[in-house]
């Protein structure tokens, strides 16, 4: 949720947040324990540092968080202070991951988003100070008025600042689903052959600097463990990114947050004062939901094995979920093969991998396992473009 301009509205809405926690608390078996807590979703240090304390404080009330936990809050630059993240870290935080999106100005000014390099070295040097153990910068490509040359210069200042992790995202254009997009002018938007370009340089440059392209926007230090778990095969991904903890239910909180079980999405609320509303009433705030069938599993596991392992078993596969793979796969083996024969992937009689070209073409690739995108679409598009 966005943050309010009227403070006074977090407190209500902390409390909101412990009823549901509270409420969910009281299904879940007491015994399980929590390996990552994530913050996310519009600004949490919105929050100043004792309601951070405070609601760290309440998470831990109501679950048990692994000695080792992963503990991480997205972080915008801006009005943040040395408080902020001494709270961060007093109440257990160790990652952070900071939006940094562009440094050009223009770029900047075209999306209302002003912060100086010295404000990013700051915020920087600060969570170093304190101790953070990983941290990670957000970058855009896509974004209006950005160029190639433009964007170098961000990539080679971000390469100075040596992150742990890099996310570099690519723009999605939705002004039908995000109103505020409306403001920006179409035509400032990098065409399809910059975007290209934009996505070469940060693979040049990142990788030049250091880094491990782990695949679908996300680059990290050979040392990383998101590179080792990809190197050993037991990288995974959900609908927050690439993560090292597989087979893990996500419990969301909070107003429009999403949750994921096994074979269920549910999302809450987006609406501030209905989400309160539905918490009042029954401590919970689902708005919808979806259960997966069998295909739906099935082909997101074919999806998510080629984003994490970049390539994909044929037989193993199919060992693992009792079908013949390429009769169940027809249509995406057929998909596949024009992008085969555009060098970027290899279809062998035993498995399909990714190359070293095809790596920016991740997205596309798992697409042709995407049944859903195959159907007829609406009047107004479902889904950003990929280029």
């Amino acid at each position: 949720m966005g943050a309010p301009r009227d403070y006074s509205k977090t407190q209500p809405y902390l409390a909101t947040l412990e009823q549901e926690m509270a409420r969910t608390a009281a299904l879940v078996d007491p015994a399980r324990v929590a390996h990552q807590l994530h913050w996310g979703g519009g600004t949490p240090t919105y929050l100043n540092p004792d309601d951070i304390r405070r609601l760290m404080a309440m998470m831990r009330t109501h679950f048990t968080l692994a000695p080792d936990a992963e503990i991480s809050c997205e972080v915008d630059p801006r009005e943040l202070t040395f408080e902020h993240l001494a709270a961060l870290r007093e109440s257990g935080f160790n990652r952070l991951s900071f939006g940094v999106q562009d440094m050009d100005p223009d770029v900047q000014q075209a999306v209302n988003r002003i912060q100086s390099e010295f404000l990013i070295r700051q915020v920087l040097d600060w969570s170093r100070e304190l101790g953070f153990s990983s941290i990670n910068l957000d970058l855009i490509v896509g974004l209006p008025k950005q160029t190639v040359d433009s964007f170098r210069r961000t990539l080679e200042r971000v390469s100075v600042w040596a992150p742990d992790r890099l996310a570099v995202f690519g723009y999605a254009h939705v002004p039908w689903l995000k109103k505020h997009q409306n403001l920006i002018n179409e035509a400032d938007l990098p065409d399809a052959a910059t975007r290209l370009g934009l996505q070469q340089a940060v693979n040049e440059m990142l990788g030049a600097a250091g880094y491990v392209n782990i695949g679908l926007d996300h680059f990290a230090r050979p040392d990383d463990e998101l590179v080792r778990a990809q190197q050993n095969k037991t990288l995974w991904r959900n609908f927050q990114g690439y993560t090292t903890h597989k087979d893990c239910d996500i419990l969301a909180f909070g107003a429009s947050s999403i949750s994921q079980t096994a074979d269920v999405y549910m999302q809450n609320e987006k609406n501030l004062k209905r989400y309160q509303e539905r918490v009042a009433a029954t401590g919970f705030a689902v708005e919808r939901g979806l259960k997966l069938t069998r295909d739906d599993q099935i082909r997101r596991d074919a999806i998510t094995r080629v984003m994490c392992d970049l390539e994909l078993d044929f037989a193993a596969f199919g060992v693992e979920w009792d079908i013949a793979f390429r009769d169940y796969f027809a249509d995406a083996l057929a998909d596949l093969r024009p992008l085969a024969d555009d060098g970027l992937v290899d279809i062998a009689p035993d498995k399909v991998s990714v190359t070293s070209s095809g790596r920016l073409f991740l997205r596309n690739i798992g697409m042709c396992f995407d049944r859903y995108l195959k159907e007829t679409a609406s009047e107004k598009p479902r889904y950003s473009r990929t280029a």
